[in-house]
């Protein structure tokens, strides 16, 4: 039986320009300059621009040198991903106190769904006053569309910045959608995008006209999924976000043992493991846990709140400063666990403002070869020696 997704009232709320945005609630003298975000040295990546920086052809996941050259007068300021944390949350404390249901689906990203609220109150005036909360409160700005799905909402979000609201009423997604760029669709990335402006095809109006069929001869799966969002058709569901969300892997060992050498590979070897997951699902995790059971089977865990990341020096130190909190009885272990939580949607998004360009593209790299030759093949050093054939990165998912 399918159900009926005719009116439903969804919201995509979106933090314009956020890192560059918290960046002028610190220093008020960015205000009106083009800024760039990022890697300060010659070997950095721009993870975040103004719309100044943007007139000049400046974008995000481009190399700092070449932005510099594009940009000579633009200014350039390290990333303080902690403080982009910190108000990442701060926005998501207001959303969830002011809504029935919502999803963050990236540290600076947000769906709502306010299906059936119009019976108590006007959603649209309703949303726009959780977004003047959010300005007053935050300081930030930011921009929302409001639709019958995700699609739409998300590209009328687009369409509203900065700083700006549109809705777009039941029955209109098609004339709104048909002038604009294809690379509007949510999930045309620049690849799909040059194969589909080769073919002739620019605007969204074309692939409106076509044939469904068309598109799936052209892209297969993807070109039906394409095809329908072109049309303004999207029935997929906002999901409930929850800090809970985990992925965990845990070890137990034949012997109870003492080698606290042994047992740092084996917990970087997860933690590798757990991070390249991440990654393949495009997430970042905020909060990291570490589980210890003695001989006698008494169990004891210790996390600790991080800035959201997804690489795995970064979580592998994390992992390794609580066990060495954490293990204070010099006693035999029979259990060790990892667990990462409070995840989102975010991709390598945070990893640009810690990483060289090289860096972030040796992972790439990496998660290349283990995707098509298995997830052990590449190990860090730290993580040699340990057998992975226990190991279970999906144990524990919630």
């Amino acid at each position: 039986m399918s159900l009926d997704h005719s009116g439903r009232m969804i919201v995509h709320m979106d933090l314009d320009t956020f890192f560059v945005s918290v960046e002028r609630l610190k220093d008020s003298r960015l205000e009106g300059k083009p800024v760039m975000v990022g890697g300060t040295g010659d070997r950095g990546v721009v993870a975040s621009c103004s719309y100044e920086a943007r007139a000049f052809g400046v974008h995000s996941a481009m190399p700092m040198r070449q932005a510099r050259m594009l940009c000579p007068d633009g200014i350039i300021v390290r990333g303080d991903y902690e403080h982009y944390t910190s108000y990442s949350r701060m926005v998501t404390e207001i959303i969830q106190e002011s809504v029935p249901l919502y999803e963050k689906s990236s540290i600076d990203e947000f769906y709502i769904d306010m299906t059936g609220m119009d019976k108590f109150f006007g959603t649209y005036r309703y949303i726009q006053e959780v977004r003047q909360r959010i300005m007053k409160e935050t300081g930030l700005p930011i921009s929302f569309g409001l639709s019958e799905n995700k699609t739409v909402s998300k590209v009328a979000t687009g369409q509203a910045k900065p700083n700006n609201h549109l809705k777009i009423d039941r029955g209109v997604e098609k004339p709104f959608l048909a002038p604009l760029p294809v690379r509007k669709i949510p999930m045309v990335g620049e690849s799909t995008g040059q194969l589909l402006r080769k073919m002739g095809i620019v605007q969204i109006k074309t692939i409106q006209e076509m044939p469904q069929e068309v598109m799936e001869n052209i892209l297969g799966e993807n070109g039906r999924v394409i095809w329908r969002k072109a049309n303004g058709i999207d029935t997929s569901p906002v999901e409930p976000y929850s800090e809970r969300k985990s992925i965990s892997s845990e070890e137990t060992f034949q012997q109870d043992t003492i080698d606290v050498a042994r047992i740092k590979t084996i917990l970087a070897a997860m933690t590798e493991q757990l991070a390249f997951q991440l990654r393949k699902e495009g997430k970042l995790t905020s909060v990291v846990a570490v589980k210890i059971r003695y001989s006698d089977f008494d169990t004891h865990t210790k996390q600790l709140r991080i800035p959201y990341t997804s690489t795995d020096h970064t979580l592998i130190r994390v992992v390794k400063e609580l066990f060495d909190k954490l293990y204070d009885r010099r006693v035999l272990i029979r259990l060790v666990g990892v667990r990462l939580s409070g995840l989102v949607s975010g991709g390598y998004q945070i990893n640009l403002l810690e990483d060289a360009e090289h860096t972030i593209r040796l992972y790439q790299e990496m998660d290349y070869v283990r995707k098509r030759f298995g997830d052990t093949v590449v190990q860090r050093a730290s993580a040699m020696g340990y057998k992975m054939n226990r190991f279970n990165p999906f144990k524990g998912e919630k």
